[in-house]
């Protein structure tokens, strides 16, 4: 899988970490960086990443800040794009298969690379599961436009 990678100069030894092990795992890791330790604002890596999501370039990509919240909160912005910041397995294996998130965000000051790893690998070997989750997805990307509109929501939850 082409997987794009990108982080801010403090996700950068994480980004590192994780750009090795995808390798390692026979995936090829497009570098959107950061290079080096310098400062650099998290959503000029994000945005670009995101973009080229949105334009399926990649299926999926993996952004790194300090809490991952940045990041995620930045691609998002970006319409079709689902970003989820995670700092577990099961968060990132639910991510993708009730939410389809294409973008998966870590905190380099809040996961150690071994746990990164793992993290990786829920979130890789998870596909979208459809079914009821589909409806939820479909209005999530009504609410960028990049999909169909759902109808009006209902406050008591009744399905449409």
């Amino acid at each position: 899988m082409k997987i794009a990678i990108g982080a801010d100069h403090l996700g950068f030894p994480l980004k590192e970490a994780v750009k090795e092990h995808l390798e390692e795992l026979g995936h090829e890791a497009v570098d959107y960086g950061v290079h080096v330790t310098n400062p650099v604002d998290y959503p000029d890596v994000a945005i670009e990443v995101a973009r080229a999501v949105a334009a399926g370039t990649y299926d999926r990509a993996i952004l790194v800040c300090g809490t991952g919240i940045g990041m995620a909160i930045t691609a998002n912005k970006v319409p079709g794009v689902r970003a989820a910041s995670v700092a577990d397995p099961y968060s990132a294996e639910r991510a993708r298969k009730s939410n389809d998130a294409q973008v998966l965000c870590l905190g380099a000051r809040v996961v150690a690379p071994h746990v990164a790893a793992i993290i990786v690998d829920h979130w890789l070997e998870a596909e979208f599961e459809g079914g009821q989750s589909a409806r939820k997805v479909a209005k999530i990307a009504a609410l960028d436009g990049s999909g169909p509109p759902d109808g009006p929501a209902i406050p008591d939850g009744t399905p449409h």
